[in-house]
């Protein structure tokens, strides 16, 4: 593994090489050498609560090499820690390309991250699994992109669907719609408000709010003196914790009946054993749960293979959102290797276009633009937290799949007062 203290050195190597045309595809090699898989990740930085995906990314290498590797030859990783900046991913990727000579590559974290990589794999016509943006592909329309998360098809404006589904069987009417000014957040807005209007509810609060914003007390009382029926709210681990500290203080109106939806924190260990109890009523999206409806022989040992390492590096014990679709991610890639019985990257985007992968977190099929066929974006509801122990999060009954219909695994509390207080 390579970190960022001779990344400076790749970068340094790669600026002069960002142009030039791909070595990943033709390269020839003996049996004896690895198959180098290089990825971004967030070591430090805002999205460092991430890191612990390279747990995932690690226990699929081991699992892979264990069982004799890829097209016989064993399986090695080259993560790059980007600092969470945007503008350290094009040199990195270059690094990865043309210093590192890496055969396939994995995204960064989240849509910020992937923004500037997607030009890069375009012009070069590379494959790559995405780690967690959305709609990332809808512009770009990459035939080699794939998400390794299950937002599914249209996720620009469906991914959120859940929420407004859950808004509608309730008699929302009216919506308040809040997000920060970074892409992950905008997308999830932008596609709220779609579906609202859609639902023909009225948006009678629409804002963004620069990133570094902590104090939300005047924001909360402007949403409160628009009276909504339903908060859709799309922000990141900080801000997400200051609107919930903000909502102790001020409170929203109690015609509320949902809160949440586009939240990134509440997923985190370290969100929910420091919030606790306020989180109790959220409507939040999610990808696991450890609810009845999600338990499978296959993720239960994924966790219990993960939560000793985790606490002994002392990253989210839980590791509930980003792990498993890490190492979702090498399983789709080896799949594609596999099938494609090479390392061709038009040959492996074929496979994977064309075929159903089997993984940690159930089956995955794959449209033209690398959209999962079938979303499974969960939206949760915190319920009867007690306290800041975090262990009571490993147990059914706190994070209480609401949506999709299938998962369900309890009933969704509302309004969004009456929950808060249970």
């Amino acid at each position: 593994m390579i970190t960022r203290r001779n990344f400076n050195r790749l970068a340094a190597v790669a600026a002069s090489s960002i142009a030039m045309p791909s070595v990943l595809a033709g390269r020839a090699f003996g049996q004896d050498t690895p198959i180098r898989f290089g990825a971004s990740i967030s070591l430090t930085g805002a999205l460092s609560g991430t890191k612990n995906g390279q747990i995932g990314y690690e226990l699929w290498r081991d699992d892979v090499n264990a069982s004799g590797g890829l097209l016989g030859r064993q399986v090695e990783l080259v993560l790059l820690d980007d600092q969470s900046s945007a503008s350290n991913i094009p040199a990195i990727y270059s690094a990865l390309a043309d210093v590192e000579k890496c055969d396939v590559l994995f995204g960064p974290y989240g849509a910020s991250l992937t923004a500037p990589v997607m030009p890069f794999i375009k012009q070069r016509d590379l494959f790559m699994i995405g780690m967690f943006p959305l709609a990332a592909n809808e512009k770009a329309r990459h035939d080699k992109f794939f998400h390794s998360a299950a937002w599914g098809p249209n996720s620009g404006t469906d991914w959120a669907r859940g929420f407004f589904d859950l808004a509608k069987s309730v008699g929302v009417k009216r919506v308040a719609i809040l997000a920060n000014d970074l892409e992950f957040s905008k997308n999830a807005a932008v596609g709220g408000a779609k579906v609202a209007e859609e639902y023909s509810m009225e948006i009678v609060f629409n804002q963004s709010y620069p990133p570094n914003t902590s104090d939300f007390s005047s924001i909360l009382r402007n949403i409160s003196a628009a009276n909504p029926d339903a908060v859709f709210v799309g922000s990141y681990p900080a801000d997400s914790t200051a609107i919930i500290h903000g909502i102790r203080e001020i409170g929203l109106p109690d015609s509320v009946q949902i809160f949440g939806g586009a939240m990134i924190g509440p997923q985190y260990g370290s969100l929910l054993s420091s919030l606790g109890p306020e989180l109790n009523g959220v409507v939040n999206s999610h990808l696991f749960a450890p609810e009845p409806t999600m338990q499978t022989p296959e993720i239960k040992k994924f966790f219990d293979r993960y939560v000793p390492i985790a606490e002994k590096q002392g990253v989210d014990p839980l590791g509930y959102y980003v792990p498993p679709f890490y190492y979702v991610a090498g399983q789709l890639a080896a799949a594609a290797i596999t099938g494609a019985g090479s390392l061709d990257q038009a040959a492996m985007a074929a496979w994977l276009h064309g075929n159903t992968v089997e993984t940690i977190v159930g089956p995955a099929a794959f449209n033209d633009i690398g959209d999962w066929t079938k979303r499974r974006v969960l939206m949760v509801q915190i319920q009867n937290v007690k306290g800041n122990d975090l262990a009571q999060f490993r147990e059914p009954g706190h994070q209480v799949i609401l949506d999709p219909p299938e998962l369900k695994s309890g009933e969704f509390i509302h309004p969004y007062n009456k929950a808060r207080a249970s």
